[in-house]
């Protein structure tokens, strides 16, 4: 069992959140993060001192702008700070590994300059069974989809590497690094199963790689 195996009890019910354009955080998958604007390092302090928590949330383009930023995509992951280091001009170098899925059930006066939200767990209560272990239906599908997809991005790999990742791992890297739309992210985040998960990506990789390079990579550690 991991180290950090919360229930539901133990899960905050205001979550600070990092609004990230591009940026998907998965249960159990880690997310790197370079933290330097104002509201962001008070994010990171306070969640430090909290519990060592807070919430992934893309911005929607497509909802309204409110007093506290852009409007917000509804479903977003709980992560936990899982290693923290300063450096000497005053950024944070973070990892934050996904703990669990939710819904914004409301957003609540900003704190320190950023943005927090009542979360709502319901329907993601497995997200903390860290024994399912996801199997890929088929993973040479996957593999030749993905090979073709980094073709036409120019995209290096450690193949070796990959072929020896496990089916699960590999599932949620590959839905977290590969460079979609944030539309398409989102999609990822919410589909309600992994084998849902599986079949998404494989379609992802698949147009992309027949598309070609569509977009530049998301930002991924530049916040909006």
């Amino acid at each position: 069992m991991a180290a950090f195996h919360p229930g539901l009890q133990d899960l905050p019910a205001e979550v600070g959140i990092f609004p990230l354009p591009g940026a998907l955080l998965l249960p159990q998958g880690r997310l790197p993060l370079n933290v330097f604007e104002r509201r962001y390092l008070n994010l990171v302090e306070d969640a430090l001192g909290q519990g060592r928590m807070f919430g992934m949330v893309q911005p929607d383009t497509s909802q309204p702008a409110g007093e506290a930023g852009p409007g917000l995509f509804r479903t977003g992951c709980l992560g936990r700070l899982s290693s923290f280091s300063e450096t000497a001009d005053g950024r944070f170098l973070i990892t934050l590994t996904g703990v669990i899925r939710f819904r914004v059930a409301q957003e609540l006066p900003l704190a320190r300059l950023h943005r927090r939200v009542r979360a709502d767990y319901t329907g993601f209560e497995a997200d903390l069974d860290l024994a399912s272990r996801p199997q890929l239906a088929d993973r040479a599908a996957l593999l030749a989809a993905m090979r073709a997809f980094f073709r036409q991005r120019g995209i290096e790999a450690n193949w070796t590497g990959i072929e020896q990742t496990p089916d699960d791992a590999l599932l949620t890297t590959l839905c977290m690094v590969c460079p979609f739309e944030p539309r398409e992210k989102q999609a990822l985040l919410e589909v309600a199963t992994a084998d849902e998960r599986a079949r998404l990506l494989l379609g992802l990789l698949l147009m992309g790689g027949q598309a070609g390079a569509h977009n530049d990579p998301p930002p991924g550690t530049r916040p909006s």
